[in-house]
């Protein structure tokens, strides 16, 4: 008010109109809005400053990180630590892209780091990090599930295509059995086995089709306990398999039925992977912050902080078939049709969550970040 009066009476005596105070935002206030991780390092490495996204990105409060170096996060000889001494040499900023910080406490890949010096405390260095791996995710999921609708294409023509045909063949075969020498009868058997065996494919392609899967509230560690039970009775009874759940987690929002599919297709997987002598799968569930994803066709945006990983010991994926892991007939299997994965992946697409692959020598996890329940929980048909 006492501005305008100002401004008024400037205007009234034909004066300069006086310039009002500009108030800035101090510079803690700037970092703490920043939208990425940042810190603040001494000369130590040790932590003076982390930002609300610093605290996700390391999943320690800010309080907890002050008593923390980042050394305690990342191996002495990572490429970090090298561009932290350049900004400290030249005494300007430096950049480095496509970061792996990989520890027993970290884990984040595909990162950029920014750093620059801090003049006012010698040695102290703004170090800003941004995680690239979420939107690496995302960005598959939306390959995954292209390649999975083309895959929902395939299996509607080949039904309308193929089901037919096969059919008059097999019954062609049979009247032809009834007549036919010893010899011929043997061919007969072997024409109608392989219209069974195609039958069958096509069978497995047609659970890709378009169909609306009802959601609701799953208690995760049941439909867990559920697929365990199923893999040590069967095709895991010779492996050891391990539980690590979080039990405060709550329940998540799904279909209770499509995750006992894709869990156990999953732990199925890993039990073929693995050694028959000494391998192991590992069930864990955990929640982490700071997944968010886009509803298609609105501004909804989805928390998927509940995460469930199924992790084997087996000698990993190879390099040739990561990128296409879940597409459709990609196997790495002998006699393997390459309809699993691509299938899990549909599925998990279709329940608005996300599945995503880390693999190296002894170590194969997968990973399901599921959503929550919405605020108003109720069954919901969702098109697929």
């Amino acid at each position: 008010m006492r501005a305008t009066a100002l401004t008024r009476a400037a205007r009234a005596l034909r004066l300069p109109i006086p310039a009002l105070p500009v108030v800035l935002p101090d510079s803690v206030a700037v970092l703490g809005a920043l939208p990425i991780a940042a810190v603040v390092l001494d000369a130590e490495d040790r932590f003076r400053f982390a930002n609300p996204a610093a605290e996700l990105f390391f999943q320690h409060s800010a309080a907890s990180l002050q008593s923390h170096s980042l050394g305690e996060f990342l191996p002495g000889d990572h490429r970090l630590f090298a561009m932290l001494a350049q900004v400290r040499a030249h005494d300007a900023p430096v950049s480095d892209h496509d970061l792996a910080l990989e520890s027993p406490r970290l884990r984040r890949l595909g990162v950029a780091a920014h750093g620059a010096p801090l003049p006012e405390m010698p040695g102290g260095v703004v170090l800003t990090l941004q995680d690239g791996s979420t939107a690496q995710m995302l960005d598959r999921q939306l390959n995954f599930r292209g390649a999975a609708r083309s895959a929902s294409a395939m299996a509607a023509m080949l039904a309308h295509e193929v089901k037919n045909p096969l059919s008059g063949i097999r019954g062609a075969a049979q009247l032809l059995e009834q007549g036919a020498s010893e010899g011929d009868r043997e061919l007969c058997q072997l024409i109608q086995e392989e219209v069974d065996r195609i039958r069958n494919l096509v069978e497995r392609m047609d659970m890709f089709s378009e169909r609306p899967v009802e959601q609701a509230e799953v208690n995760i560690h049941e439909v867990l306990d559920h697929v365990r039970r199923i893999a040590l009775s069967g095709f895991a009874a010779h492996l050891k398999i391990h539980q690590d759940y979080d039990p405060s987690l709550p329940p998540v929002w799904g279909n209770r039925d499509l995750l006992i599919q894709i869990l156990l297709n999953l732990v199925k997987n890993a039990a073929e992977a693995v050694d028959s002598r000494d391998g192991e799968i590992w069930l864990g569930t955990g929640y982490h912050h700071g997944v968010r994803i886009a509803v298609p066709g609105s501004r909804e945006r989805v928390d998927l902080p509940l995460q469930v990983v199924v992790r084997d010991n087996g000698p990993g994926i190879p390099d040739q078939v990561r990128a296409t892991l879940f597409e459709p007939f990609v196997t790495t299997k002998r006699g393997g049709q390459g309809l699993g994965l691509a299938l899990v992946a549909k599925l998990v697409a279709d329940q608005g969550a996300l599945i995503e692959c880390d693999t190296r020598p002894g170590r194969t996890s997968f990973r399901l970040s599921l959503p929550v329940p919405p605020p108003n929980p109720r069954r919901t048909g969702v098109a697929a």
